[in-house]
């Protein structure tokens, strides 16, 4: 199956300079986050594969605005083919918004998912907007990450973790990485995989 995962910067390719050839042989789209709701809504109008999203810590405007013909999976373990994506969204509070969390309350959330994780045996991929503590983040508390993720990478063993918000061009952050048993990617942007089924 291939994935295209994107994140806080609408891709030129895909929106100024837009061919559909970009998309052929996509069969997944998961954003993460801090994308305009009309890009997504542009992208779903190309395509009849899944959009999938998770909330960036700009995106209070889905609130007004969601990305018609996208689907929502915080707090969710969507199934696709057989894959199971877990969502996550939202960045490290450092001032007031909606998508911002302590990690005592990013902690709850993912408490509030045991039934959910026990009923699916767990999750292949894990989707959210922040990184991971200590796993392409930094140290100052807009960009730093959730160590309750690291847990779940721990427990779960995923096969990939997907996140946004460290932009690539802020100079040191590599799109690929691994953190232990799973792949992580950075999807600044835009990036493109495949996952066996």
């Amino acid at each position: 199956m291939k994935i295209m995962a994107i994140a806080d910067e609408e891709s030129k390719l895909l929106w100024d300079y837009f061919d559909k050839s970009y998309l052929e042989g996509i069969d997944l789209i998961l954003s993460c986050g801090d994308l305009k709701p009309q890009y997504l809504s542009f992208l779903a109008t190309f395509t009849t594969v899944p959009i999938l999203y998770v909330h960036g810590n700009h995106d209070d405007r889905y609130e007004e605005v969601p990305p018609d013909g996208c689907i929502c999976i915080e707090d969710q373990i969507y199934v696709h083919n057989g894959v199971r994506i877990l969502g996550l969204g939202g960045s490290m509070r450092y001032k007031p918004g909606r998508h911002q969390y302590t990690e005592a309350q990013m902690r709850r959330r993912v408490r509030r998912l045991w039934w959910k994780l026990k009923y699916h045996k767990g999750f292949d991929i894990l989707l959210t907007h922040a990184p991971a503590y200590h796993v392409n983040d930094q140290e100052h508390l807009p960009h730093r990450g959730f160590r309750v993720f690291c847990e779940l990478l721990d427990k779960y063993r995923p096969a990939y973790f997907i996140h946004g918000h460290v932009h690539l061009n802020y100079g040191r952050f590599p799109r690929l990485s691994t953190y232990k048993e799973t792949q992580v990617i950075n999807a600044y942007e835009k990036y493109v995989f495949e996952i066996d089924v």
